[in-house]
Formats: structure tokens, C-alpha cells, sequence
């Protein structure tokens, strides 16, 4: 096996990034040091840790420009939206900052006569963080600003596809006057990154990536009676009521599916429409996607880039090529953008329409730019099929009638739920998922539970 990492950019096949991935003595250095600096760190009084951290986010959005050009290499998005992972990132990680107090306030209790008691939040010890490549900020952040503000510290393993995200990071931190120690970054191979997980000195584990990923997580970490959060897959539905404005339903859905090239664990994936609109919804939607832009992603006018690698690329075509032969109609042709080659990361974005869940485009996450758009006669079809999923992250129903949309979503097995909107975090609320996306939380006031453990004191006065 290698001992170097290599990014290769999905624009032109390049080398982009080489780095070694470490030792065993860089990796025994790390978790020392990370135990020793956390020790410290949680007695820091959280305004500092807050200031601390606050420098951090600013130190990190004053060099924007060149992070954003970094992402559009390492994983391909569009420089045009590429800058819009600093703005996320900052959203995130200052409401983070704002909600720290509420999140790690002691909780009061009813006055008991005679005693004192009281809950708190402590923190948990040293954190490891392993982030993927698509949201390579945003995925990351959301574990990152909790557990360093409550007191732990932490270790990221980046993917290897975006290794400078860690870097960054890193450089962040340090402007923001961080204590050595506190926030680290590995670059580890799959034996290594295993081996951190069961390493004694990790205590607890937030993984965003693939179910198998999950899997392994869980696995590692087996018998050690640690805290792991894990953000996995998913294959998000909408469902277009008759009576929703399709021009909004369109421009969300489309953009919910196209963004980032289709490469969100909460894109929509499966779209369910009223027969009553079910035909201009996807006339109109046809005409949405034909309007995007496929090209190299350091081209200011492209507005859907590569997908990361060419073999990704490939098991959507593969998918697509099947539903195609079940009987499901393709409403963008081979020559709606030239752009596509055939065993490169460039692909077509892709709609498809009289489609089930005999089909696997329709079951099995994509995770790139294609779609399907299957006809329904009623909501109670439509719940059965949105539920008809072994994931859970997101679902979203477009309507006017917005009672009736809550009411729906009160029978939605998912984790977040959307009305007239998708494919967002709001820092504001759980993020969280059910079935095979996973479990834990991250972001909100309840991000903090899952990066502290509750201390309850019970104090008798003396007589």
C-alpha cells in the first residue's frame, strides 16, 4: 500500500494535492497531545472558548477566495457556487457560538428542601471527526464547533479527496488562538483511521459518509461503549400535491436534485407528482434542467460540474441505462449537453418519468444528477411510496394548503421535514436522520447532548 495520498481533480484528471498520510508515530503523537491539551481546554471558561472560536470562523472566512478555489478542484463544484461552502460553514459555526450557552447551561431543577441539585453538561474528552468530501466544510463543522466549544478536543480525518479542507481548518484555528493540541488533523489511510477509532484514547466518533462507512465505524468501535454519531445515506422524496405552485415546486425540486451535481446525502433523489399536474410539472421541470450548464468547474459560467470521480459517474449511468430498459423515459437526449463523455466524471444531468420501485434509480441512493419522477393518484400513495425507503434524512411535500402539509408530514418516516422548501440545514434545528441515514444530532441546542454526558450533583446541607 502507498504511503502518499493523492487527490486527483475531477476537472482534468490531475494531481492536485500530495500529501504522506501519517506514522504510527504521528498518530500516537496526535491522540497524546490531544488528551493532554483537553485536560486544560475544558476548564477554559466557555466566553473564551467562545472568543476563541469566534477569531477562528473569522480568520477562516478572510480567505474565502481561496478556499472556494480549492473546492472546485479537489471535488468539482462550480466556482460560481463553490464560495457559498465558506457562507454555510460561517452560518453554522457562529450559531453554534450563539447557542453554546443554552446548550451547555446546567440544568435547573424544582428547589428540594435541605439539598442542591443540579445537572450539568462536561465534556466528553478527545473527539475524532471523519468528514467526507461533498459538503467538505459544511459535514465537518457541525461536530467540530460543538465538541471544541464544550470543552473536548478533537482529531479530523478528512477524506483523501479533500485533504486541504483539514488543512484549512487547522490554519483557522491556530489565527484563532486555539491552544496547540485542541484541533488536530490526520491523514490516514481505511487500517489507520480503524485503528484510531479503537484506540482507548478516542472518546466518542462523528462519521459522516456511506452506510459500509457506518458499518465500519460501528464495528471498530465495538465493545468500547463510546458515543458514535453517524450521518449516512439517503434518498430524499418530495411530493408535488395538486394543489402546489409548480413553478416553485419545479425550481426547488430541480435545484434540490442538480446542486453540487446531485452529491447531497439530502438531495432529492425520487420525486412523487399529482396525476392531475403530473405532466407540466415534468414539461416545466424538462426545461429547468436543459437550461444547466455541464463543464470544467473553474468555468465562472458553469453551473454543474463533474461529478468526483469517473467511476461515480459510471453506477448512475449504470442505474439510469437499467431504468431506461424497465421502461422509463429519459427526457434529456445524448446531445442536450455535448459536455458528457462516456466514461468520465462529466455526466448529463438526467430526468426520468413513468418510474416504480422496481427500479433501483427509485430505491438504491444515486448520489449524482438524475431523477426520477413517478405518477401518484392520491397522498396516501404518495406517504406509502416516500416511506417505501430503508433511509430517512429528509422529506419535503409542496402545497398550498399548509395544515394539511404538516398533517402529512406527521406520517413521513424521516428525520427532517420540509414544506415548499428542501435541501437545507437550518443550524437552528436537529440535524438528524432515521433508518439507514444513521443516528445522533448535530446542530441546534440539542447538538450539545451527543458531545458532553450529563453529571448530576446531589448535595445534602448540613443539619
Amino acid at each position: 500500500m502507498s504511503n502518499q495520498l493523492k487527490t486527483i481533480s475531477p476537472i482534468d484528471d490531475s494531481v492536485y494535492v500530495e500529501r504522506d498520510y501519517a506514522t504510527a508515530d504521528d498518530i500516537n503523537s496526535a491522540l497524546n497531545r490531544a488528551q493532554l491539551a483537553q485536560k486544560s481546554w475544558k476548564n477554559v471558561p466557555l466566553e473564551e472558548r467562545k472568543k476563541r472560536c469566534t477569531a477562528m470562523v473569522d480568520a477562516f472566512v478572510a480567505k474565502k477566495v481561496a478556499i472556494a478555489e480549492e473546492i472546485c478542484w479537489q471535488m468539482g463544484r462550480p466556482i460560481a457556487s463553490a464560495a457559498g461552502e465558506v457562507a454555510g460553514m460561517e452560518e453554522r459555526a457562529r450559531k453554534m457560538i450563539e447557542l453554546a450557552d443554552a446548550g451547555l447551561a446546567p440544568v435547573k431543577l424544582d428547589e428540594k428542601e435541605g439539598f442542591e441539585r443540579w445537572i450539568q453538561r462536561e465534556a466528553l474528552g478527545v473527539m475524532f471527526v471523519i468528514a467526507p468530501w461533498n459538503y467538505p466544510y459544511l459535514t465537518a463543522i457541525n461536530a467540530i464547533m460543538p465538541a471544541i466549544l464544550a470543552g473536548n478536543s478533537v482529531i479530523l480525518k478528512h477524506s483523501a479527496q479533500t485533504p486541504l479542507c483539514a488543512e484549512r481548518l487547522f490554519e483557522a484555528f491556530v489565527a484563532g488562538g486555539l491552544p496547540e493540541g485542541v484541533f488536530q488533523y490526520l491523514h490516514l489511510n481505511h487500517a489507520d483511521t480503524e485503528a484510531v477509532i479503537k484506540d482507548e484514547r478516542i472518546s466518542h466518533v462523528a462519521f459522516t459518509g456511506s452506510v459500509p462507512g457506518g458499518e465500519m465505524v460501528e464495528k471498530a468501535a465495538a465493545g468500547r461503549f463510546i458515543g458514535i454519531g453517524l450521518e449516512l445515506g439517503g434518498k430524499d422524496p418530495a411530493y408535488i400535491r395538486a394543489d402546489a405552485d409548480i413553478a416553485n415546486a419545479v425550481d426547488t425540486t430541480m435545484d434540490g436534485a442538480f446542486y453540487n451535481s446531485g452529491q447531497s446525502c439530502c438531495g432529492i433523489e425520487r420525486i412523487y407528482v399529482h396525476e392531475s399536474i403530473h405532466d407540466e410539472f415534468v414539461k416545466q421541470a424538462t426545461k429547468w434542467v436543459k437550461a444547466l450548464k455541464l463543464g470544467r468547474s473553474d468555468d465562472p459560467d458553469t453551473s454543474m460540474g463533474p461529478v468526483v470521480r469517473a467511476s461515480a459517474a459510471d453506477f448512475v449511468r449504470g442505474q439510469t441505462t437499467e431504468a431506461i430498459s424497465q421502461g422509463a423515459t429519459a427526457h434529456i437526449a445524448g446531445d442536450d449537453f455535448a459536455e458528457d463523455e462516456p466514461g468520465s466524471a462529466y455526466l448529463a444531468p438526467q430526468l426520468l418519468s413513468n418510474v416504480d420501485h422496481t427500479m433501483r434509480v427509485m430505491t438504491e441512493e444515486s448520489f449524482g444528477p438524475v431523477v426520477g419522477i413517478q405518477k401518484v393518484s392520491s397522498d396516501e400513495q404518495a406517504i406509502e411510496l416516500m416511506n417505501d425507503s430503508e433511509y430517512g434524512l429528509t422529506a419535503s411535500i409542496f402545497t398550498r394548503d399548509i395544515d394539511k402539509g404538516v398533517e402529512l408530514g406527521q406520517q413521513v418516516e424521516t428525520g427532517t421535514f420540509f414544506v415548499n422548501r428542501c435541501d437545507y440545514l437550518d443550524p437552528d434545528l436537529a440535524w438528524t436522520g432515521i433508518k439507514n441515514s444513521g443516528h445522533g444530532c448535530t446542530l441546534s441546542v440539542l447538538g450539545y447532548e451527543s458531545v458532553t454526558r450529563p453529571k448530576s450533583f446531589h448535595i445534602k446541607k448540613s443539619v
